[in-house]
């Protein structure tokens, strides 16, 4: 059965990883796909998977012009967000002493600039009864090392989330977060990690998480599904951690 019949849900990061899962997942469930991402070709590959009745956008969510492109052709096509899933983000793994500016504006314009403004060039498009769904991460509550910038733009939009829960409630607008741990994704290869210790680095991150594993990208696809569907109605300003317990417990 459809849980999602006749939605829009309109993702960021659409094209790889945890957002390729989501946009999967929601268009597995009934609903009508739009997604967004930098790279020419896992976007081509992902618009495929979903199929003819979905949309794909290439762009970066630091460009605000890239944004207006995003939301005029979603206008165009679907003429409403049912679900906007904030997920583009990115991280560069240093030492706090070795980070530099450019390394710095990379981290806080994906993860905090481009939620920001994601959020507010969708606006027009959300009504009453749709949500907002902001990634955030386990290291936005929890210190670790190598992750300075990462975990305080992630604490920065979980901060967001907050304010823009209580302005939009009262339109009926929900705003939630999902706050995932360490999940089987190529961000693995992006972290600036060494190859020959992408291994140790992952054993690491694994003994970190109760559950003792990394998870999977269509677990956090689950909980995206969940905080979009009447399911959720009563839930607001929420961090849903999936993230086996490892800045829980």
């Amino acid at each position: 059965m459809s849980t999602h019949p006749n939605q829009v849900a309109v993702i960021t990061g659409g094209n790889s990883g945890i957002g390729r899962s989501i946009a999967m997942a929601f268009k597995k469930n009934g609903a009508d796909v739009a997604i967004f991402g930098r790279n020419p070709e896992t976007l081509r590959t992902t618009a495929e998977a979903l199929g003819d009745d979905s949309i794909a956008i290439q762009g970066d969510v630091t460009k605000l012009e890239d944004l207006d492109r995003l939301f005029e052709a979603v206008g165009e096509r679907f003429g409403r967000i049912d679900a906007l899933i904030v997920n583009a983000g990115g991280a560069n793994m240093r030492p706090f002493a070795e980070t530099d500016e450019e390394s710095f504006d990379y981290q806080v314009g994906t993860n905090f600039k481009g939620a920001f403004f994601t959020i507010q060039k969708a606006l027009p498009l959300l009504k009453e009864g749709s949500s907002v769904i902001i990634t955030s991460s386990a290291a936005s509550s929890k210190g670790y090392p190598g992750l300075s910038v990462y975990g305080a733009a992630k604490a920065a939009v979980r901060s967001l989330a907050r304010t823009l829960a209580a302005e939009l409630a009262p339109v009926g607008i929900r705003v939630n977060v999902l706050s995932p741990g360490p999940i089987e994704t190529p961000i693995f290869d992006r972290l600036g990690i060494p190859p020959e210790k992408k291994d140790e680095a992952i054993e690491s991150f694994k003994s970190m998480v109760p559950l003792g594993r990394i998870g999977q990208p269509d677990e956090i696809a689950k909980a995206a599904l969940f905080l979009a569907s009447s399911d959720s109605s009563y839930i607001v300003g929420v961090d849903l951690a999936v993230d086996g317990g490892m800045a829980q417990v």
